[in-house]
């Protein structure tokens, strides 16, 4: 039986672009791209995760909106429970220190690139907005 994992990703929107992370080049899925984001400690709500895992990765601080997507994915290595939440950053510019890139994307803009499989479903719910 794969082991499940739950994991959320913050879709931070800031003058009408949305940021996008690239994974580094040791990850699993080396160089997809992801909504910044991680695991759910136990204990953790995922808002709680959230704040903590974006604050870890790119030394920022985000105000947690509503839902996006909640998406169940089969991967080789587990299956994993994504949950994507709007954000909007409150202090601090991204900063590369697990991530290989970043890039502010356009809701039109969002499919030129190469997503993990997870994000697709709120890819495409997002692809079809305008702010």
């Amino acid at each position: 039986m794969k082991q499940e994992i739950y994991v959320v990703g913050a879709v931070i929107i800031e003058n009408n672009k949305i940021l996008c992370a690239q994974r580094g080049y040791t990850d699993t899925m080396p160089l997809v791209w992801e909504f910044p984001g991680g695991k759910i400690e136990e204990g953790e709500s995922p808002q709680e995760a959230l704040y903590r895992e974006v604050e870890e990765e790119m030394d920022c601080t985000v105000e947690i909106g509503e839902q996006v997507e909640h998406t169940v994915y089969e991967y080789d290595f587990a299956i994993v429970h994504l949950t994507t939440y709007y954000c909007k950053l409150l202090k601090g510019e991204p900063v590369l220190k697990e991530h290989a890139a970043f890039k502010w994307l356009s809701p039109g803009e969002l499919l030129s690139i190469d997503w993990a499989p997870a994000d697709m479903p709120a890819i495409e719910k997002l692809n079809q907005m305008s702010f």
